[in-house]
């Protein structure tokens, strides 16, 4: 899969001690403009739904896992290798000092009806619910949370960067007008 980007956060001067590889897997829906997003309240952002594979977990299983628990999708089909985005965090585990964070984004359909979520306890304390919403109002949001928040995640300038990525390439552009 293609690399989009790789990212080392700014607290990491260097890339040394105890290492934790950690893959995920993202899911890109749209419809038009609009595409189903992970609104977190206790970060006030918007991120793609998806997570962690488990060990021996197959990337497009894990895909498949993750968006039926945490949006309901159903009927998920289509599916197809959109980027991997890289990064590196100081963990905040004990056992290690950096997470090297791999995530891999898929672009897929799912039927028009969601389902049940099934939620992990830690989600529902983060106060996370699925919603479609306008892919440029979301990227406008992020931005904001980003300039104007003490309480941001680490993962929201990766997500921001990836809405991006995905207008790029993805959404269609109206023409421009010859002058």
């Amino acid at each position: 899969m293609r690399l989009l980007k790789s990212s080392t956060h700014p607290d990491l001067t260097e890339l040394a001690g105890s290492v934790f590889h950690r893959r995920a897997a993202r899911g890109i829906i749209l419809d038009g403009d609009n595409i189903l997003m992970l609104y977190t309240e206790r970060y006030h952002d918007y991120t793609l739904p998806g997570g962690g594979v488990d060990d021996g977990e197959d990337l497009v299983e894990g895909l498949i896992r993750e968006l039926e628990e945490e949006t309901g999708a159903q009927n998920i089909r289509d599916i197809r290798e959109f980027g991997m985005y890289e990064e590196y965090r100081p963990w905040y585990k004990p056992e290690h000092d950096i997470v090297h964070m791999e995530s891999y984004c898929y672009v897929c359909t799912i039927d028009a009806e969601l389902g049940e979520t099934k939620f992990e306890d830690y989600e529902i304390k983060n106060g996370m619910k699925p919603v479609w919403m306008n892919i440029f109002e979301a990227i406008a949001h992020n931005e904001d949370t980003m300039a104007n928040s003490d309480k941001k995640g680490m993962s929201i300038e990766r997500e921001t960067f990836l809405l991006k990525k995905i207008v790029e390439e993805l959404i269609e552009q109206p023409l421009q007008k010859a002058s």
